[in-house]
């Protein structure tokens, strides 16, 4: 025993995250307070750890660093969870979205970047769920979801990094929506409004690159 908590296996860490990820209302509330324990010093849940020691560009995340944005994601996600068909890999994308900047942040110029963060971090999910359940249909779920959650911003703006043929084949452009305005709400100043117009113009166009094929 430590602090008062019971040391747990990475399988019992696991399931008790998410139990608070289905079932909380806040589960920012839970994940704040766990993530000081030492099981997350540890593979596999240092990679969580690690975005509390990931610094963001003040500019598009005033709210400080990845871990903080989680939280805010998270919180965002469990509101909507049970508007996705799958709420667990809604809520653990949730979690896991930015898993792959801590690897891939640098200063440039500057200015903090984390290119490829989606594609990474998507990486890193599956083996990080895969020491946990063999839910294949799950893992690939959640995967998606953060390997197309940066496309709002691509799609929206015009820029040639998405894959939009591919995420129109293995996605809802609706959940992927849903998701995106989780994200995009988990910052510091967002308001609900110019998100949602921000989403509209998203599955707009997503519908007419549809369309098209």
């Amino acid at each position: 025993m430590e602090n008062g908590h019971i040391e747990m296996s990475s399988d019992e860490l696991y399931k008790e995250i998410n139990d608070h990820l289905i079932s909380d209302s806040i589960p920012s509330i839970y994940l704040e307070k766990v993530i000081e324990r030492k099981e997350f010093q540890l593979p596999p849940f240092h990679l969580i750890y690690q975005l509390k020691l990931t610094e963001q560009s003040p500019i598009h995340h005033p709210e400080g660093n990845v871990w903080n944005h989680t939280l805010l994601v998270v919180d965002e996600a469990a509101k909507r969870k049970n508007l996705c068909k799958t709420p667990s890999a809604f809520m653990w994308a949730a979690l896991l979205h930015d898993i792959g900047k801590p690897s891939t942040t640098k200063i440039r110029k500057g200015k903090i970047t984390s290119y490829d963060h989606d594609k990474v971090g998507a990486k890193l999910a599956y083996d990080f769920l895969s020491q946990f359940t063999k839910d294949q249909f799950f893992i690939n779920f959640v995967c998606s979801f953060i390997e197309f959650h940066m496309h709002i911003l691509y799609v929206v703006n015009g820029l040639p990094y998405g894959n939009i043929p591919k995420l129109l084949k293995e996605m809802d452009v609706e959940e992927v929506a849903l998701f995106g305005l989780c994200d995009r709400l988990g910052r510091k100043h967002a308001t609900l409004e110019k998100e949602e117009n921000t989403i509209k113009q998203f599955i707009k166009r997503c519908k007419a690159l549809e369309r098209k094929q």
